[in-house]
């Protein structure tokens, strides 16, 4: 088994606590990961990236190369197509709608939409509004990683049990509003895949 991920988004989106719960969970399944975060601006609006490597075998390198991810997860639609050329043949896109402009030149929306929706496998959905919807506006990053998971080689459950574990110490209510949301972008992929 070996899943290798993209991660991206724009700095305060959550992109590295997804990477935390990620880890967390295929530690616990017991597979060998590796790490590596990019981070253009370290401050709130700056590109945000990580290499997420998991696998039942020893990993050599951290960094995924060209043409060998099987998932770009992504907060921001803009940087989904950003590390497009990362993604193989096979590869699934799973990304936000909801752009971030932080450019002034910052692509016309349509043509980004277009772009995702001309991908063989993708899975493009509003987490903003769901996360707002049925927990918090801040649970949009677990909405997408709900989204994410039916993709990633790991039990549902481990990813539970590791939103618990990250958020526990933050209390009951907190861990249970991500785990709704994480509920919620999980039964959107799954309704996506049946398409």
């Amino acid at each position: 088994m070996r899943t290798d991920i993209i991660l991206s988004g724009v700095g305060g989106q959550g992109i590295l606590s997804i990477a935390t719960i990620i880890g967390a969970a295929a530690i616990k399944e017991g597979l060998y990961i590796k790490q590596a975060e990019v981070h253009g601006m370290s401050q709130r609006g700056g590109d945000v990236q990580s290499n997420l490597r998991i696998s039942s075998e020893p990993i050599a390198s951290d960094l995924i190369p060209l043409g060998k991810a099987d998932l770009i997860i992504s907060l921001e639609p803009m940087e989904a197509l950003r590390y497009l050329p990362y993604l193989r043949k096979e590869g699934w896109l799973i990304t936000n709608t909801v752009p971030f402009v932080n450019i002034p030149n910052y692509p016309e929306e349509t043509g980004l939409m277009d772009r995702i929706h001309s991908l063989s496998h993708s899975v493009s959905i509003d987490v903003d509004s769901i996360a707002r919807s049925v927990a918090s506006p801040r649970a949009a990053n677990i909405v997408l990683l709900g989204a994410a998971s039916p993709f990633l080689g790991i039990e549902v459950e481990k990813i539970e049990e590791s939103i618990r574990t990250v958020f526990g110490r933050k209390g009951e209510a907190v861990v249970e509003m991500n785990q709704k949301a994480f509920r919620a972008g999980l039964e959107i992929a799954e309704q996506s895949i049946k398409k």
